[in-house]
């Protein structure tokens, strides 16, 4: 895989959905093909690792069901109108109750 700055930005602007499994397993191999192969991806991907574990351990409180389900939605309706659909990357994670 190259490393143009396209390629990189677009790795970086599924990075989140890449740490939270929410990506295809096509896209899950590319994004990791391209961080095993470009330190400055990885270095990006590691900082938002911590900073997501870092959250995660200082706010173990979950957001009550109806909050969530009006979030999710939300989202739904901001992707749909910026890329025409709830696109492929969103997985089935989203939409689980167990989700954090």
């Amino acid at each position: 895989m190259s490393h143009d700055k396209k390629d990189c930005s677009e790795v970086i602007h599924q990075i989140l959905v890449f740490i939270d499994n929410e990506l295809d397993q096509a896209s899950c191999g590319e994004i990791q093909q391209h961080l095993d192969e470009c330190g400055p991806c990885l270095k990006e991907y590691n900082l938002e690792r911590t900073v997501k574990a870092l959250v995660a351990r200082s706010c173990p409180e979950q957001a009550p069901q109806e909050l969530r389900e009006k979030v999710l939605l939300r989202i739904r309706e901001v992707h749909v109108s910026l890329y025409g659909s709830a696109g492929p990357e969103v997985g089935g994670h989203l939409d689980s109750p167990s989700a954090p």
